[in-house]
Protein backbone atom coordinates (compact mmCIF):
# COMPACT_ATOMS: atom_id res chain seq x y z
CA UNK A 1 0.00 0.00 0.00
CA UNK A 2 2.92 2.39 0.71
CA UNK A 3 4.19 1.66 -2.52
CA UNK A 4 1.18 2.61 -4.10
CA UNK A 5 1.17 5.80 -2.28
CA UNK A 6 4.82 6.99 -3.31
CA UNK A 7 4.09 6.06 -6.61
CA UNK A 8 0.29 8.87 -7.24
CA UNK A 9 2.66 11.12 -4.90
CA UNK A 10 5.70 11.25 -7.64
CA UNK A 11 3.02 10.87 -10.50
CA UNK A 12 1.14 14.47 -8.89
CA UNK A 13 4.58 15.58 -8.80
CA UNK A 14 5.35 15.26 -12.59
CA UNK A 15 3.03 17.13 -13.90
CA UNK A 16 3.12 20.00 -11.67
CA UNK A 17 7.01 20.57 -12.07
CA UNK A 18 6.02 20.39 -15.95
CA UNK A 19 3.74 23.03 -15.60
CA UNK A 20 6.17 25.32 -13.69
CA UNK A 21 8.19 25.07 -16.10
CA UNK A 22 6.34 26.00 -18.55
CA UNK A 23 5.31 28.96 -16.92
CA UNK A 24 9.05 30.09 -16.79
CA UNK A 25 9.48 29.48 -19.48
CA UNK A 26 6.74 31.90 -21.00
CA UNK A 27 8.24 34.35 -18.83
CA UNK A 28 11.62 34.42 -20.33
CA UNK A 29 10.25 34.82 -23.68
CA UNK A 30 7.88 37.81 -23.01
CA UNK A 31 10.78 39.34 -20.92
CA UNK A 32 12.86 38.81 -23.98
CA UNK A 33 9.98 40.47 -25.92
CA UNK A 34 9.97 43.25 -24.15
CA UNK A 35 13.53 44.06 -23.97
CA UNK A 36 13.53 44.09 -27.87
CA UNK A 37 10.99 46.29 -27.68
CA UNK A 38 12.89 48.52 -25.37
CA UNK A 39 15.87 48.04 -27.58
CA UNK A 40 13.93 48.83 -30.78
CA UNK A 41 12.18 51.58 -29.06
CA UNK A 42 15.85 53.48 -28.09
CA UNK A 43 17.23 52.78 -31.51
CA UNK A 44 14.41 54.38 -33.02
CA UNK A 45 15.04 57.96 -32.05
CA UNK A 46 18.60 57.12 -32.70
CA UNK A 47 17.77 56.31 -36.53
CA UNK A 48 15.27 59.40 -36.82
CA UNK A 49 17.70 61.19 -35.57
CA UNK A 50 19.97 60.01 -38.48
CA UNK A 51 17.71 60.16 -41.55
CA UNK A 52 17.86 63.90 -41.46
CA UNK A 53 21.35 63.92 -41.96
CA UNK A 54 21.78 61.87 -44.70
CA UNK A 55 19.45 63.60 -46.46
CA UNK A 56 21.13 66.63 -45.71
CA UNK A 57 24.08 65.14 -47.51
CA UNK A 58 22.26 63.28 -50.35
CA UNK A 59 21.14 67.53 -51.01
CA UNK A 60 24.53 68.56 -50.58
CA UNK A 61 26.04 65.97 -52.71
CA UNK A 62 23.57 66.96 -55.45
CA UNK A 63 24.00 70.29 -55.22
CA UNK A 64 28.00 70.04 -55.86
CA UNK A 65 27.31 67.36 -58.73
CA UNK A 66 25.65 70.24 -60.66
CA UNK A 67 27.81 72.78 -59.94
CA UNK A 68 30.70 70.43 -61.22
CA UNK A 69 28.48 69.94 -64.36
CA UNK A 70 27.89 73.66 -64.83
CA UNK A 71 31.10 74.43 -64.50
CA UNK A 72 32.48 71.70 -67.07
CA UNK A 73 29.56 72.85 -69.30
CA UNK A 74 30.89 76.62 -68.86
CA UNK A 75 35.09 75.11 -69.99
CA UNK A 76 33.72 73.83 -72.20
CA UNK A 77 32.42 76.64 -74.26
CA UNK A 78 34.66 78.88 -73.25
CA UNK A 79 37.26 76.33 -74.53
CA UNK A 80 35.28 76.34 -77.80
CA UNK A 81 35.03 79.98 -78.49
CA UNK A 82 38.76 80.39 -77.60
CA UNK A 83 39.60 77.84 -79.86
CA UNK A 84 37.28 79.29 -82.90
CA UNK A 85 39.31 82.71 -82.18
CA UNK A 86 42.49 81.28 -82.53
CA UNK A 87 41.78 79.57 -85.33
CA UNK A 88 40.20 82.33 -86.87
CA UNK A 89 42.90 84.75 -86.19
CA UNK A 90 45.12 81.76 -87.59
CA UNK A 91 43.13 81.68 -90.59
CA UNK A 92 42.75 84.82 -91.49
CA UNK A 93 46.87 86.25 -91.89
CA UNK A 94 47.29 83.12 -93.75
CA UNK A 95 45.05 83.87 -95.99
CA UNK A 96 46.99 86.88 -96.44
CA UNK A 97 49.83 85.91 -97.19
CA UNK A 98 49.08 83.34 -99.82
CA UNK A 99 47.23 86.17 -101.44
CA UNK A 100 50.01 88.84 -101.32
CA UNK A 101 53.04 86.34 -101.89
CA UNK A 102 54.01 86.49 -105.60
CA UNK A 103 54.95 83.77 -107.37
CA UNK A 104 58.79 82.93 -107.22
CA UNK A 105 60.27 83.30 -110.74
CA UNK A 106 62.43 79.77 -112.21
CA UNK A 107 65.83 79.97 -111.88
CA UNK A 108 68.05 78.47 -114.39
CA UNK A 109 71.30 76.83 -113.17
CA UNK A 110 74.50 75.65 -114.97
CA UNK A 111 77.88 74.72 -113.63
CA UNK A 112 81.50 74.47 -114.79
CA UNK A 113 83.58 72.09 -112.38
CA UNK A 114 87.69 71.78 -112.63
CA UNK A 115 88.21 75.20 -114.83
CA UNK A 116 92.16 75.77 -115.02
CA UNK A 117 91.81 79.18 -113.72
CA UNK A 118 92.93 80.26 -110.59
CA UNK A 119 89.64 81.29 -108.50
CA UNK A 120 91.29 84.61 -107.27
CA UNK A 121 91.66 85.77 -110.94
CA UNK A 122 87.74 84.15 -112.25
CA UNK A 123 86.09 86.21 -109.34
CA UNK A 124 87.37 89.72 -111.25
CA UNK A 125 85.73 88.74 -113.72
CA UNK A 126 82.20 87.19 -112.27
CA UNK A 127 82.38 90.18 -110.20
CA UNK A 128 82.15 92.27 -113.14
CA UNK A 129 78.86 90.32 -114.78
CA UNK A 130 77.29 89.65 -111.44
CA UNK A 131 73.40 91.33 -112.01
CA UNK A 132 73.99 92.07 -115.65
CA UNK A 133 71.56 91.63 -118.50
CA UNK A 134 72.37 88.06 -120.75
CA UNK A 135 72.99 90.57 -123.68
CA UNK A 136 75.24 93.25 -121.31
CA UNK A 137 77.07 90.42 -120.11
CA UNK A 138 78.24 88.36 -123.49
CA UNK A 139 78.97 91.79 -124.34
CA UNK A 140 81.84 92.37 -121.89
CA UNK A 141 82.93 89.02 -121.55
CA UNK A 142 83.49 88.86 -125.71
CA UNK A 143 85.83 91.90 -125.41
CA UNK A 144 87.47 91.58 -121.69
CA UNK A 145 91.26 90.58 -121.83
CA UNK A 146 91.50 88.62 -118.97
CA UNK A 147 91.80 84.79 -119.35
CA UNK A 148 88.51 83.54 -117.49
CA UNK A 149 86.21 85.86 -119.32
CA UNK A 150 85.95 82.86 -122.15
CA UNK A 151 85.13 80.26 -120.00
CA UNK A 152 82.43 81.88 -118.04
CA UNK A 153 81.23 83.24 -121.38
CA UNK A 154 80.65 79.72 -122.22
CA UNK A 155 78.75 78.94 -119.09
CA UNK A 156 76.70 81.51 -119.50
CA UNK A 157 75.63 80.44 -122.73
CA UNK A 158 75.26 76.82 -121.37
CA UNK A 159 72.73 78.43 -118.99
CA UNK A 160 70.45 80.50 -121.73
CA UNK A 161 69.99 76.78 -123.54
CA UNK A 162 69.28 75.14 -120.30
CA UNK A 163 66.46 77.82 -120.02
CA UNK A 164 65.29 77.05 -123.80
CA UNK A 165 65.56 73.52 -123.90
CA UNK A 166 64.11 72.65 -119.96
CA UNK A 167 62.13 75.55 -119.20
CA UNK A 168 60.57 76.81 -122.60
CA UNK A 169 62.04 80.21 -121.10
CA UNK A 170 63.71 82.80 -123.96
CA UNK A 171 67.57 82.83 -123.72
CA UNK A 172 68.10 86.33 -124.39
CA UNK A 173 65.34 87.94 -122.31
CA UNK A 174 67.67 86.42 -118.84
CA UNK A 175 69.47 87.83 -116.09
CA UNK A 176 72.43 87.10 -114.35
CA UNK A 177 71.07 86.46 -110.70
CA UNK A 178 74.27 85.15 -109.14
CA UNK A 179 77.26 83.73 -110.14
CA UNK A 180 79.74 82.34 -108.06
CA UNK A 181 83.59 80.75 -107.98
CA UNK A 182 84.45 78.14 -105.81
CA UNK A 183 87.55 77.07 -105.56
CA UNK A 184 88.99 73.02 -106.62
CA UNK A 185 91.74 70.98 -106.46
CA UNK A 186 95.48 72.57 -106.99
CA UNK A 187 97.31 70.33 -109.30
CA UNK A 188 101.19 70.45 -107.85
CA UNK A 189 104.61 70.67 -110.16
CA UNK A 190 107.83 71.21 -109.96
CA UNK A 191 110.42 73.76 -111.94
CA UNK A 192 114.49 72.85 -112.09
CA UNK A 193 116.11 75.38 -111.20
CA UNK A 194 120.23 76.13 -110.28
CA UNK A 195 122.72 74.17 -108.50
CA UNK A 196 119.87 70.89 -108.90
CA UNK A 197 117.18 72.72 -106.81
CA UNK A 198 113.49 72.29 -107.55
CA UNK A 199 110.91 75.01 -106.88
CA UNK A 200 106.53 74.38 -106.78
CA UNK A 201 104.28 75.53 -109.55
CA UNK A 202 100.60 75.35 -107.91
CA UNK A 203 98.43 74.95 -110.71
CA UNK A 204 95.07 75.87 -109.22
CA UNK A 205 91.44 74.77 -110.67
CA UNK A 206 87.67 76.96 -110.06
CA UNK A 207 84.23 75.15 -109.49
CA UNK A 208 82.18 77.79 -111.72
CA UNK A 209 78.35 78.12 -111.47
CA UNK A 210 75.68 80.46 -112.54
CA UNK A 211 72.12 81.19 -111.92
CA UNK A 212 69.44 82.89 -114.11
CA UNK A 213 66.33 84.08 -113.99
CA UNK A 214 63.92 85.94 -116.03
CA UNK A 215 64.42 89.69 -116.64
CA UNK A 216 62.44 92.09 -115.54
CA UNK A 217 60.50 94.86 -117.41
Amino acid sequence: MADEKDAKAKADEKPATKAAAKKESAKKDTAKAESKKASAKKDAPKADAKEPKKAAKKETKAKKEAKGKEKKADAKAESKGKGSKKTAAKKEPAKRTRAKAPATPPVVRAKARYVRVAPRKARLVADQVRGLHIEQALALLQFSPRGAAQDIQKLIESAAANAENNHDLVGDEMRISSITVDEGPTLRRFRPRALGRATPINKRTSHIAVALTPAED
